[in-house]
Parts: C-alpha cells; structure tokens; sequence
C-alpha cells in the first residue's frame, strides 16, 4: 500500500476482493440456512430475520467496505478498516466462547464462515494491508460507536416485536439490569480489544 496516497497494491487489491467473497459467500449461506430451517417465509422475512443479528451486519459492513476497496483500488480509513478488524475479531470470539453449538450440514459452513473463516481473514488483511499509523487510545473509544449502535438497534427492535437475538440482550432470560450488566461487559470486552489492536498496530506499524 502507498502510504501517501492510499492507493492498494495488486495483492492487497487482488485479497481484498477474496475477503469480499468470502463474506459474500457467508451471508449467503446463512440465509440458504435459514431458509431450510424456515420454508414458510418468504426471501425477504428470511433477510430481515438475518438482519436481527450482529454477526450478519459487521458481515455485511465488511462485504461493502472490502467490495469497494477491490473496485476502487484504495484503502478506506484506518479507523475504519481497524474497527472492522475488531469487530469481526469480536464476532468470532464471542460467538465461540458464548453461542457455539454443534452444528452440522450448511448451518455448519454458514455459521464458521461467518465467525470463523471471515474474522480471520479480515485480521490478516489487516495484519498484512491495513493502514494503521497514527492509532491512539481515542480510536478504541470510536469503535465502540458501532457496538453502541447495534444494542440500541438490537433492543428497540427487541422491544418492538419481542423476539432478542442474543440471550445476553434478552431481558426475558436475563432481566433489565442482566442486559445493563452483559451489555457494559461486551463494552468492556470490545474497549480491551481494541486496546490490544493499538498494540497490534504499533507493533506492525506501516
């Protein structure tokens, strides 16, 4: 990568594009499993079910932002491509150390690909392409803005049909103040992480 002008070399170019797809990929597969799991809704009941879920909508930030930089052949922001490094590094951890379950057939690939597969591979297009000079403490304080976003979203809707996508948010399972509770540990969790991503970036400073 240029520093000066932002503009992608041809591997970061060319691994942009395979993580696009690869998220591309993942969402689709989810949403094939749903389907399967739910044949009495329609395409369309099927994506909004999908769009309840954190997972699904960092994915889908990553396909945008990933899909334009293999267009356009410029790197986006480094706040930017570090929130979604940390954002997906989230995911995946999260997903594995509260949510996972035996999976098996689609549900199995959907589901790694997703918090597995695509975490990974945006961490070490971050690693190996993304812009991370200056990253100061303020930066992990900025992505805590898309989680902050997501919970508020997540219990308006929540609230608005009844149906929560993480037990952890649930105020049925857990009450109002389990949700204040698990809600400032996630918060807590993603500052720490992004805490670590500085550290990350100076050690790999380009």
């Amino acid at each position: 990568m240029d520093f000066r002008s932002n503009a992608l070399s041809s591997p970061a170019r060319v691994s942009a594009r395979f993580v696009a797809l690869l998220a591309f990929a993942a969402l689709v597969a989810q949403v094939m499993a749903t389907a399967a799991s739910h044949p009495e809704d329609s395409l369309l009941e099927v994506i909004w079910n999908r769009a309840r879920y954190f997972t699904n909508l960092t994915a889908l930030l990553t396909l945008l932002s990933f899909l334009g930089m293999s267009a356009t052949g410029r790197g986006v922001h480094r706040l930017w491509i570090g929130g979604l490094a940390l954002w997906e590094a989230m995911t995946g951890l999260i997903y594995h150390v509260l949510l996972a379950a035996p999976l098996a057939g689609i549900d199995f690939w959907a589901s790694h690909g997703l918090h597995t597969a695509l975490p990974i591979a945006v961490m070490l297009w971050w690693l190996c392409f993304g812009r991370k000079t200056p990253l100061r403490v303020g930066a992990a304080i900025a992505w805590l803005v898309w989680p902050t976003i997501y919970i508020t979203y997540a219990l308006l809707r929540g609230k608005a049909d009844g149906k929560y996508p993480y037990f952890f948010l649930d105020p049925g399972e857990v009450r109002w103040d389990g949700v204040a509770v698990w809600s400032g540990i996630i918060g807590g969790a993603f500052f720490l992480g992004g805490l670590m991503l500085i550290l990350v970036a100076r050690l790999f400073r380009r």
